[in-house]
C-alpha cells in the first residue's frame, strides 16, 4: 500500500484569486488525517485537488512514486463522501451503495457480495430496499460511506460528512467512523470546520487558515504545543486567553496582570525583555486556590457566566481584556461579582507579538 504526498501545491482561480499556497503533506497508508480550519481556509479545495475534481495550479501530487496531477479521478484509486451525500433519490439503498460497481459492469454475483459486505460494516441491512427519502439523516450518511467502501478504494476522502446531522447523531457517527477506519485500515482524509471532530477522530490534524498550512501534528501536539496564535486560539474550547505585555525582572506585566514566571521559562525569555510579547493561558488551566504550579492571582468582575454541567465558564473583565476561566467548583459568585483566580503558569505559552509565532522556550510534556 502506498503513501499520498503533496509537494508545494498551489491553487489559483481565474482572476488571480489564490486559494491554496505552497501546501505540503505526506500521508502514510492507513492514517486518519483530518483537515480543520475556518470556512474559506482552503481545506475543501485541497481535498478536491486530491480527488481530481480541481486542477492543480502548481506543485506535484503523488501516490507512491506515481505523479497523479493529470490522472483522471476514476483512475486515482480514491473515493469521496460529499457533504450532501449525493444519493440518487430514485434508487434504493442497495442500488445507491452498489452504483459504482453497476457502472463498471461488475459481475452481478460479485457486486451483490460486495454490497452486502459493505452494508454489514455500516449497519444498513434492515433498510436496503428503502429509498433515501424514507431513511434518517444518519442512515443517509452511512449509505454514502457504504458507497465509498464498496468501491474498495485505498484512500477515502470525506468533505464535512457529519455537518447535516444533529449533535447527538454526530457523536454517534464519530464513533462509527472510528470503528469503520479500524475495520478497513484504509487511508481516511476528512475535512471539517469542527475542532471537536478533528480532535476525536484524527491520527494527525492539518490546520489551515487563509489558504496556508499552519500546523500538522497529533491532537496532543496541536493542543499542547501550538505553532502560532492562530492555532492556539482555534484549538481548544473555549479559546486560549491572550494577553499582550512585557517581561520585567522575573515577571510578566500587562494591564491588570502582574504574574511571576517560573524560573525554567526566564532563560528562554531573556532575549525578549523590553519587547512586547503575548502570553497565552487556556481557561482550563486556572484554579480558585493556589497550588505548587500556579502563579500569582488575578481578579476581575464576572461579566458572563455559563453553567455547563460539570464545569462553569466565567468571563472576567481584567484591565482591557476579557479573560475566560473554566472552573469545576460550585461558587456563590455570579455576574457583577468580583472573582479571584490563579492561572497555572507551568502551562503558559508565549508568542511573538509581531509574527504570532510560538516562542520555543523549553519543551514541556
Amino acid at each position: 500500500m502506498q503513501e499520498l504526498k503533496l509537494v508545494n501545491i498551489n491553487k489559483i482561480y481565474t482572476g488571480g484569486v489564490q486559494a491554496v499556497y505552497d501546501f505540503n503533506l505526506e500521508v502514510e497508508y492507513g492514517e486518519f488525517v483530518v483537515f480543520v480550519g475556518p470556512s474559506g481556509c482552503g481545506k475543501s479545495t485541497v481535498l478536491r485537488m486530491i480527488a481530481g475534481l480541481e486542477e492543480i495550479t502548481g506543485g506535484d501530487m503523488y501516490i507512491g512514486d506515481k505523479r497523479i496531477n493529470n490522472v483522471a479521478p476514476a483512475d486515482r484509486d480514491i473515493s469521496m463522501v460529499f457533504q450532501n451525500y449525493a444519493l440518487y433519490g430514485h434508487m434504493s439503498v442497495y442500488e445507491n451503495i452498489g452504483f459504482s460497481l453497476t457502472i463498471r459492469h461488475e459481475d452481478p454475483d460479485v457486486q451483490h457480495e460486495r454490497v452486502m459486505a459493505a452494508t454489514e460494516v455500516v449497519d444498513l441491512k434492515a433498510v436496503l430496499n428503502r429509498y433515501p427519502r424514507n431513511i434518517s439523516g444518519g442512515q443517509r450518511q452511512r449509505v454514502a460511506m457504504g458507497r465509498s467502501i464498496v468501491s474498495d478504494a485505498s484512500i477515502i476522502l470525506m468533505d464535512e460528512p457529519l455537518s447535516n446531522l444533529d449533535a447527538k447523531l454526530r457523536v454517534q457517527s464519530r464513533r462509527s467512523l472510528l470503528k469503520l477506519h479500524q475495520q478497513l485500515k484504509n487511508t481516511f482524509i476528512y475535512v471539517t470546520h469542527d475542532q471537536t471532530e478533528a480532535m476525536t477522530l484524527a491520527d494527525r490534524i492539518v490546520i489551515m487558515n487563509d489558504g496556508r498550512l499552519q500546523q500538522i501534528g497529533t491532537p496532543l501536539e496541536v493542543y499542547s504545543k501550538p505553532a502560532n496564535i492562530f492555532v492556539a486560539g482555534f484549538i481548544g474550547i473555549p479559546a486560549m486567553n491572550f494577553i499582550s505585555g512585557q517581561i520585567e525582572d522575573n515577571r510578566f506585566i500587562a494591564q491588570g496582570f502582574d504574574l511571576t514566571l517560573p524560573s525554567e521559562l526566564l532563560a528562554g525569555l531573556n532575549e525578549h525583555r523590553g519587547k512586547e510579547i503575548v502570553l497565552g493561558i487556556r481557561p482550563e488551566h486556572c484554579t480558585l486556590t493556589p497550588n505548587e504550579t500556579s502563579g500569582d492571582s488575578i481578579g476581575g468582575e464576572i461579566q458572563i457566566q455559563e453553567y455547563l454541567g460539570n464545569y462553569t465558564l466565567f468571563y472576567l473583565g481584567i484591565g482591557s481584556s476579557a479573560y475566560a476561566a473554566r472552573l469545576t467548583e460550585n461558587i456563590p459568585e455570579t455576574i457583577g461579582d468580583s472573582l479571584e483566580i490563579y492561572p497555572d503558569m507551568s502551562h503558559a505559552h508565549f508568542f511573538d507579538a509581531t509574527t504570532g509565532e510560538r516562542l520555543h522556550l523549553e519543551e514541556r510534556e
